[in-house]
């Protein structure tokens, strides 16, 4: 088994508010969606999502607020891209864990 590197409690703090953050089952979705895509406006991932737009975009928000996620307007379009790009390994752990 691999040995993991001491981590400090302020690393710790960090780990615990990005996993939390993205303890949702829409957040996940939004991650894994985005991680297909380099980026997608809102209104692609509605369509994916099948959620209301203000109910996106506070998950949004949650994910870009902890730098999880990026966001860039072009024109009239909001692009959202993943901007912590470990996040997408974090679905690897959990299928070499079986969650």
């Amino acid at each position: 088994m691999e040995k993991f590197r001491e981590l400090s409690v302020d690393q710790l703090v960090k780990i615990a508010d990005v996993l939390k953050t993205i303890a949702h089952p829409v957040r996940l979705d939004i991650i894994k969606l985005l991680e297909k895509h380099d980026k997608l406006c809102v209104n692609d991932i509605v369509e994916h999502t099948k959620i209301e737009q203000s109910l996106l975009s506070h998950h949004l928000t949650k994910m870009k607020d902890r730098g999880i996620l990026s966001s860039k307007r072009e024109g009239k379009h909001i692009f959202y891209s993943i901007s912590m790009t470990n996040i997408p390994s974090i679905f690897d752990c959990m299928e070499r864990c079986k969650i």
